[in-house]
């Protein structure tokens, strides 16, 4: 990770405490710990500020193919929000919330300094004329990889939410 990376990191970062909410259950309520960062619209710093977040994912989800999904849809609403968001302004930057739930649930928000979209006008990249295009499948493997997105503010924040996976344990600890 390169040093203004880790710099931009450590001073934007900023993890929440452990935290109760309110669940469908009047007898029980949920944990969490959640991440909220900051990166600036430089496609480099992408790679390695996802990595730290999955870093961060780990230690709340036991590990199997499920993790990998969570990633690449982080990685395309990350470099979606850079690059079309931002249109890569190095003066705009790049919120993202990560929310772990103690049951091994995760939600992350991605939202840039763009003016939005509409997400129902994006064309279905599996239609046969589209399949040869090179761009345009970023929100489509998030809808796949991820149990939820919706899209909000405009279009200009994603939320994506991930289900417990099976292998998680409800008392693990962070490490």
């Amino acid at each position: 990770m390169s040093e203004e990376m880790k710099t931009e990191c450590e001073w934007n970062a900023e993890e929440m405490s452990h935290a109760r909410v309110a669940s469908p259950s009047p007898r029980s309520s949920v944990s969490f710990v959640g991440v909220r960062n900051t990166l600036p619209s430089d496609v480099d710093m992408v790679s390695p500020f996802v990595e730290q977040i999955m870093r961060f994912i780990s230690r709340f989800r036991v590990a199997d193919r499920d993790n990998f999904e969570i990633e690449l849809a982080l990685r395309e609403a990350v470099v979606n929000a850079i690059v079309h968001g931002n249109q890569e302004d190095p003066r705009k930057r790049v919120y993202v919330n990560c929310r772990c739930m103690a049951d091994g649930e995760v939600s992350v928000t991605v939202e840039d300094e763009g003016s939005g979209f509409r997400s129902d006008a994006i064309p279905d990249p599996t239609s046969p004329d589209n399949r040869l295009r090179t761009h345009g499948r970023g929100i489509y493997l998030m809808r796949t990889l991820m149990d939820e997105v919706h899209f909000e503010q405009g279009g200009s924040a994603v939320y994506m939410r991930k289900r417990a996976n099976a292998g998680s344990d409800a008392t693990r600890k962070p490490q």
